[in-house]
């Protein structure tokens, strides 16, 4: 009785950070995808170099990843196959250690992303996780002549549901935008305010003299100390936005776009863009030409490209150029479209949900 009840705690944890972890994602495969990049561009270039064909797979199989990972959690709890369950999500975690081992090893992609954005953690953090999680789900292994034999017809089909409404969640998480945002350009943040500390940072000073190692607050003024490292005590405390940057030939407008009504065209990827309702967008901006709304392009792509898309649509608008990560950071759609005031965000679309000039407008309004 007593093994039968250890077993029941382990699927419920093991099976209850399955579904939060998948969950967490669900929201925003978009997001997992571009970390699947990441890994595929790593692999490529230090393990093999087939890993580079993956790259335009992964959308597909974030997608796949990320329901799968609700789903066994659920099959795990429930107990339908159990053994093939259990033996779905040893392999799944056992390939995920390998991955944050590496990514902590070598400091190849400093965030796993297990958590999407909600939760970071840091290599070495994420492969912890994954070895305790290992180690659980040994000890249902361990147990796994006491799991179900068989399960409930409703559990099956409780399997099943989930399966639908993550796959269907998913999709209409690519094709509109994540249901919540948990990323430093969130609707309601400043991020003029995001690209600040939070309090003054603070360090210690790793020194070392006559072979001792010491520590300081401050800097020692006592030049016959050798300097070793400066160690920040407070990370929390670091701007939650370090990258943002937007310029042309004519130099930095990074400040130019906090001031005033703003209306920015979001492009992370000018090859991979979205033509679909390119139309709306031509509206949009003829529209609101002669309002109190500054329509500009930010775009990951060359001068050449950005000319070249301005010159096909006729857009008579500002043009910028960012870098693609902090372009595919600030929202998740290719194009997409932010509304900004003194630099406060006040709304992100999907180019899908493009909107009327009338309800920008209204986004204005006192």
């Amino acid at each position: 009785m007593g093994k039968q009840i250890a077993l029941w705690v382990l699927r419920l944890l093991v099976g209850g950070l399955f579904i939060f972890s998948g969950l967490i994602k669900v929201n925003d495969p978009v997001g997992t995808a571009i970390k699947l990049e990441e890994y595929f561009d790593v692999f490529s270039n230090d393990i093999a170099g087939f890993f580079y064909y993956f790259k335009p797979f992964a959308l597909y199989l974030a997608v796949f990843l990320v329901v799968i990972e609700v789903v066994l959690g659920v099959m795990l709890i429930l107990g339908v196959k159990a053994k093939f369950t259990l033996w779905a999500l040893g392999l799944m975690t056992l390939f995920f250690t390998f991955l944050t081992f590496f990514s902590a090893y070598f400091n190849k992609v400093t965030d796993c992303g297990c958590f999407g954005d909600a939760i970071k953690l840091t290599p070495w953090e994420s492969f912890y996780k994954d070895v305790i999680l290992l180690m659980l789900i040994g000890q249902i292994f361990a147990l796994r002549k006491f799991l179900p034999q068989s399960a409930p017809k409703w559990a099956n089909l409780t399997s099943i549901a989930v399966l639908v409404l993550c796959f269907s969640l998913s999709v209409y998480a690519i094709r509109n935008l994540p249901f919540i945002d948990f990323r430093a350009y969130k609707v309601g943040v400043n991020i003029p305010q995001n690209m600040q500390p939070s309090e003054n940072l603070q360090y210690t000073y790793v020194m070392t003299k006559d072979g001792q190692e010491v520590v300081f607050d401050q800097y020692p003024s006592d030049e016959s100390y050798e300097f070793v490292e400066m160690v920040l005590q407070n990370p929390d405390a670091l701007p939650k936005i370090s990258d943002f940057a937007v310029w042309n030939e004519e130099g930095d407008f990074t400040e130019a776009v906090f001031t005033g009504n703003k209306l920015l065209i979001l492009i992370s990827s000018y090859s991979k863009m979205s033509d679909v309702n390119l139309e709306d967008i031509d509206v949009l901006i003829t529209s609101l030409k002669d309002s109190p709304i500054e329509v500009v392009l930010v775009a990951a792509a060359s001068e050449d490209e950005i000319q070249d898309l301005k010159s096909t649509r006729s857009w008579d608008i500002l043009s910028l150029q960012a870098d693609a990560t902090v372009v595919k950071t600030m929202i998740r759609s290719n194009p997409g479209i932010m509304l900004l005031e003194e630099g406060t965000v006040l709304a992100k679309f999907h180019h899908n949900n493009t909107p009327d000039p009338s309800d920008v407008l209204d986004y204005y309004l006192p």
